[in-house]
């Protein structure tokens, strides 16, 4: 489908929309509710904590452990590790999601001209020149320019749309409905650190209990002991389903910062202006990659802090060999815009230094095209699957 067709499309049912929803309380309300609804795993989630916040603590450690000391330590440990866990969730939670910048919309003048074209090269074209002073390296399959047809903006590198949302999102991961969030460039370090801190959580509060089960069985016991126990016993329970689901969930995070890769493109892989399709395009070395999402300052890595580095919208990508991609493509290569090499956090920190002064902004002078949203929304649209499954 050409981009003036879907643009057709979609300024028919804008305006079709726009002209029911003045006089439609019913679709507010029906909206209201789905927005209602999708608080309802966060819910799920604060109230299964402060639960266990009541079983670890007054039912096992003020009900159960006997010597004062051992209760301190309990109660100490356990609410340094429950601050860093609910601080990182509140984070993950309300960080405002990455949106584009403005300089990447199309305007209507451009819209208006792609309407008008009479082919889909035509519209290539006019995406294209209009792209060409953006820093973009990613193209689709078919070697044109990424074009949400639904925001009518050219997508940064790693900047897909997301159907929950309604917007395109800097370095979309997935939308966790647990976090009623899209996990994206903002608080893909929050989210991190909330599985990890939620990881350790569990398993210290399995370990604590486990400890205990046999006393809490036993015959004799103080009063009170008999009810308690339940709570101790469940609290075992879903504190251990919750950590072996949170090992996976966790691990598989930890292996996409490693190679700075996105959910997203780990299932398609991003194809680049010059290269091709390549998995590992944006992979800097696994410290780069780590410092991308956690910084350089050590000492606030597992502090739920924003220390990302970059600005969401350009990456460094790996080097190449710019000889032999100027005489495939027949044209001079970039000689260092976008580059990020492998020699360390110098070339990733002068990348990011030289892309916010706009001065290695990479030229494209290639035909490209609109981006195929019927193709983009398999991927795009939301990625439950893989944690939604895990936390089931």
């Amino acid at each position: 489908m050409s981009v003036a067709g879907n643009y057709d499309h979609y300024h028919r049912n804008s305006s079709h929309s726009s002209g029911s929803s003045g006089g439609g309380p019913r679709a507010e309300r029906c909206a209201c509710c789905v927005r209602t609804m999708k608080w309802f795993p966060v819910l799920f989630i604060v109230a299964v904590i402060a639960w266990s916040y009541y079983a670890f603590v007054v039912q096992l450690t003020f009900f159960t452990v006997t010597g004062v000391l051992q209760r301190i330590l309990f109660l100490l440990f356990y609410h340094l590790i429950l601050v860093m866990f609910l601080w990182s969730y509140y984070r993950t939670v309300f960080t405002d999601i990455g949106r584009v910048p403005a300089r990447f919309r199309v305007p209507r003048s451009e819209l208006d001209r792609l309407l008008r074209a009479q082919s889909e090269d035509e519209q290539k074209q006019i995406l294209e020149a209009f792209a060409k002073q953006l820093p973009i390296v990613t193209r689709t399959l078919n070697a044109s320019v990424r074009f949400c047809e639904k925001c009518r903006l050219i997508k940064p590198d790693r900047a897909h749309h997301c159907s929950v949302c309604g917007v395109c999102v800097l370095k979309l991961d997935h939308h966790c409905p647990w976090v009623n969030n899209c996990i994206n460039f903002t608080n893909y370090k929050f989210f991190i650190l909330f599985l990890g801190y939620a990881l350790v959580y569990c398993l210290y509060v399995a370990f604590s209990t486990v400890m205990y089960m046999e006393l809490i069985w036993s015959a004799s016991g103080r009063e009170g002991k008999i009810d308690g126990r339940f709570h101790i016993l469940f609290l075992f329970f879903v504190s251990l389903m919750f950590a072996i689901s949170l090992v996976s969930l966790f691990g598989y995070h930890v292996y996409l910062v490693l190679l700075n890769r996105t959910t997203l493109e780990s299932f398609r892989t991003p194809i680049f202006r010059y290269g091709g399709p390549d998995k590992n395009g944006f992979s800097l070395g696994k410290m780069n990659n780590f410092q991308e999402v956690f910084g350089d300052n050590r000492k606030l890595w597992f502090v739920p802090v924003y220390t990302s580095v970059g600005d969401g919208v350009s990456y460094p990508v790996r080097c190449y060999d710019e000889d032999a991609e100027s005489l495939l493509s027949g044209e001079l290569a970039p000689s260092n815009g976008h580059m990020g090499g492998r020699n360390g956090g110098q070339h990733r920190n002068n990348h990011y230094h030289h892309a916010n002064n706009r001065s290695t902004i990479l030229h494209v002078n290639e035909e490209g095209g609109d981006d195929d949203d019927d193709e983009d929304n398999e991927y795009e649209t939301t990625v439950f699957s893989h944690s939604a499954n895990l936390l089931h």
